[in-house]
């Protein structure tokens, strides 16, 4: 911050005077000539001086004396600094120009002249650097400056010091009859304190020509090294180097703590066409506040959080920080080995957690020795965390996101946040995170008219706004805000290890015509309703991340059955695009029909069947996850135990069965928290997952911990048994049993790895027994054993097992050569494999 200076003790300005004055009486005598000059010199700035300033009469005859020896002490200097270059001339060998021949150059006013004077005033300037700072003109050079809070400001150069006439309104200048530009500092002297500093006006840009270049073309995959706030050593000097993209303002300048939150004397300069404000600041660190001071096109002024800032102030409040990571990353072997095997052909389930209510108040490190330990022993592969980046309203799932390369500061700093990651990867644990790159908030100091002009959002206001969330949706088409999101993907994989993104309302960015009446959209250039800026973009972002980060995963949310989420993005399917790129893509039809056949009560359940057996008619048209995920569990939807019909054991059972089914059911798994130990409240954020119903003092806890134990043996089972996740994506993988069996509500599959070795999954959703119930079973395995039953007794169910293992008949059924009887359990799921 700026300090104010004090008002007592020795004046230092006064001090300096006396000893410039001293210095000049030992240089020798000079020139009659020359001392008669000096005087009338001395005399003209005096008087100058006087008719300048606005003071006391004792207080205006000290400063004329200082002013005077000061004067003197400056035609010392240019003498010597003459005679020096007069020897130097002569021992080159050039012969001298004699003094009374030589032209003579008016000294220049070192003022500013009132037209840039009134533009640095009104925030309006484009290019300070060319007027403020230290500038050869006629007569020597000339420095300007302008310190808004000051009393007084001196140029230091080697030993001299030179004070500056105050030109008012924070403006100060002076010529010093130099040849060239000095090595200097400034001096500064406020009400309570004098500080000396660097002159931020004599740097040259800190971003180089192939920044730049980058940044108009769209294509910086690294954006945030080039936008931002980065501490670094510049030219010598450390600092820190602000850089924005606001191509409509009339002028920008830094605001924070370190100037009272007022931006006048530290106005950007503008990099060319980029529209890409910079500014370099010595002596500013990390932990600063700081805004941008943006002048919109109509004149009027906004402060806005910069949009590439890797740090926020905790919301509410919205100051972007200065940040520098210094963290040590300790997962590199986990890094080795991740792309080993694509996400598709690999075993992944995955834990939803909303980090801030998952165990409220802990923090990201807290979190770190709680959260790995507790997924790893549910066996879960993945976690996927929200909200991530920095979002106004703690309460939300953080889908209206304002610092989108920010961690948000809830729970502690970004390197807080790569702490957590690095345990989870530590403890084999990979980390996908909920991304948003469909819309923002309309918060005026976030992105929303940036520059007071539209600019990450759509220029046409029908495009613009988004019908559903009252946000604005971005200008897919716009290459810089393409770029914007692009490099904010790789970032987050980049930066903090991130091992996937789960991209939120995919279908929202294709669809001009989402959630939108007609009239309200324009159709595309060949007259269709898809958004061919947004194909474009997606398309983009997923082979970018794809090339620079082996073994990432990208996830799409995405709700219809639009061709190729998951295709690759060279390929063209029927419609005529190329695939989107993803890697994975949310089940969101399986989610919807299945969870609607398990809400009917089993008697009606035949007549919903179908329900359950279509997700297999389009199950390898794309690379599925199957999501049970906040989205169904929340908000009124009911936890997903109060989903299921029936008394509490039935709704356990059903529960139970249902996890069973799903776990066997191609495509990867997600689980929401909560729902791992029947939880039959809602999410809450302010209080999460109700952890005291596993408390052993609580009558019914071993109701919960019987799920929690099954979800266990699940992913361990799972994880095991490459049959269920090997050929996830090929229909090689999966066989009917019997899958028409509605009247007995039982559903019997076969899966299968690459080498065929097969598990077989059986799903009784009535809540009767069935005895010998007979399947068709290929007639190569001799025997066949139970390796998971959900109606086990250390799950709460009513032991209703198959102890024995279980011998192939040579009767044909279903189609297949042999068949076993089995007793299948109410309400439950039965996997057996070869004995």
């Amino acid at each position: 911050m700026t300090p104010r200076p004090s008002s007592s003790g020795p004046d230092p300005e006064e001090t300096a005077a006396k000893k410039a004055a001293a210095k000049e009486t030992t240089t020798g005598k000079k020139a009659t000539a020359k001392k008669t000059a000096a005087k009338k010199t001395v005399a003209k700035k005096a008087v100058a001086k006087k008719a300048v300033a606005k003071k006391a009469v004792a207080k205006k005859a000290a400063a004329e004396k200082t002013v005077g020896k000061k004067s003197v002490a400056k035609k010392s200097v240019a003498e010597k600094a003459s005679g020096s270059r007069a020897s130097g001339r002569k021992a080159s060998g050039k012969k001298a120009v004699p003094a009374a021949v030589r032209p003579v150059e008016a000294p220049a006013s070192p003022a500013l002249d009132a037209a840039d004077r009134e533009r640095l005033l009104a925030g309006t300037h484009h290019d300070p650097h060319t007027v403020l700072g230290a500038h050869p003109v006629p007569g020597g050079v000339a420095f300007r400056v302008l310190r808004p809070y000051a009393l007084a400001v001196s140029v230091l150069t080697g030993e001299l010091r030179t004070e500056l006439r105050d030109d008012g309104d924070g403006f100060f200048s002076g010529l010093l009859p130099l040849g060239e530009v000095p090595a200097y500092r400034l001096l500064v002297t406020y009400e309570e304190t004098v500080q000396e500093a660097e002159d931020p006006y004599r740097f040259l840009p800190t971003l180089g020509d192939l920044d730049l270049h980058l940044i108009g073309e769209g294509r910086h995959e690294q954006l945030w090294q080039a936008l931002g706030a980065h501490p670094t050593v510049h030219e010598g000097v450390a600092g820190t180097r602000f850089t924005v993209w606001a191509p409509n303002a009339r002028g920008v300048r830094v605001a924070g703590g370190f100037n009272f939150w007022d931006g006048t004397g530290h106005p950007m300069r503008s990099l060319g066409a980029t529209g890409v404000w910079e500014l370099f600041l010595p002596g500013i660190g990390t932990g600063e506040l700081y805004k941008f001071e943006i002048t919109r096109p109509d004149g009027s002024r906004t402060f806005r959080a910069d949009p590439l800032a890797r740090r926020t102030e905790v919301p509410p409040a919205t100051s972007s920080v200065v940040h520098a990571s210094d963290y040590t990353w300790g997962d590199a072997q986990w890094l080795a080995r991740r792309a080993e095997a694509p996400a598709h052909e690999a075993p992944m389930s995955v834990y939803e957690v909303h980090l801030p209510s998952w165990r409220p108040g802990l923090t990201y490190r807290e979190l770190a020795e709680q959260l790995p330990a507790y997924v790893g022993d549910l066996g879960f592969t993945h976690v996927e965390l929200m909200p991530v980046a920095e979002h106004p309203f703690g309460g939300s799932w953080g889908y209206q996101v304002t610092g989108f390369y920010a961690p948000t500061a809830r729970l502690g700093d970004p390197d807080d946040f790569k702490y957590l990651v690095d345990r989870l990867h530590q403890a084999g644990i990979g980390v996908l995170m909920d991304w948003v790159p469909a819309h923002f908030p309309r918060d005026d100091w976030a992105l929303a008219e940036f520059d007071g002009r539209p600019l990450y959002e759509h220029s046409d206001p029908l495009r613009a706004a988004h019908p559903d969330w009252g946000t604005l949706e971005f200008d897919f088409g716009r290459r810089e805000v393409r770029n914007f999101l692009v490099a904010n993907a790789v970032y987050w994989c980049e930066e903090f290890h991130i091992d996937g993104l789960r991209v939120d309302a995919v279908a929202s960015m294709l669809y001009l015509d989402y959630s939108r009446e007609p009239g309200q959209w324009t159709p595309n250039e060949h007259g269709g309703r898809e958004n061919l800026d947004a194909v474009a973009f997606l398309q983009e972002m997923n082979a970018t991340v794809y090339r620079r980060v082996p073994g990432v995963v990208t996830v799409a949310e995405e709700s219809t059955a639009w061709d190729g989420v998951t295709r690759a993005t060279h390929h063209k399917g029927p419609s005529g695009f190329g695939g989107l790129g993803f890697g994975l893509k949310w089940n969101m039809g399986w989610m919807h029909d299945s969870l609607q056949y398990m809400s009917h009560e089993p008697v009606h359940r035949k007549y919903h069947h179908g329900e359950m057996t279509f997700s297999m008619v389009y199950a390898y048209s794309e690379n599925y996850v199957l999501p049970i995920s906040h989205d169904e569990v929340v908000h009124g939807k009911r936890s997903l135990v109060s989903k299921m019909p029936g008394d509490w054991w039935q709704q356990r059972a059903n529960l139970r069965a249902y996890l069973g089914f799903m776990w066997a059911h191609p495509g990867k798994q997600l689980l929401f928290m909560g729902q791992e130990f029947a939880q039959g409240a809602e999410w809450s954020e302010a209080h999460g997952p109700d952890w005291w119903l596993l408390d052993p003092e609580y009558g019914a806890a071993a109701d919960h911990l019987g799920v929690r134990d099954l979800v266990r043996d699940l992913n361990a089972a799972y994880r095991a048994t490459p049959a269920l996740w090997r050929c996830d994506t090929h229909p090689s993988g999966f066989a009917w049993v019997v899958g028409d069996a509605a009247e007995d509500n039982v559903l019997a599959f076969l899966r299968l790895d690459a080498d065929g070795a097969p598990l077989l999954a059986v799903s009784n959703f009535a809540p009767v027994v069935r005895h010998d119930y007979r399947l068709g079973v290929p007639d190569d395995v001799p025997a066949w054993h139970e390796a998971l039953n959900t109606d086990a007794a250390r799950y709460g169910g009513g032991g209703v097992t198959n102890p024995d293992p279980v011998k192939p008949e040579a009767l044909g059924w279903h189609g297949r050569p042999a068949s076993i009887r089995l007793t299948l359990p109410p309400l439950a799921t039965v996997w057996l494999r070869p004995a």
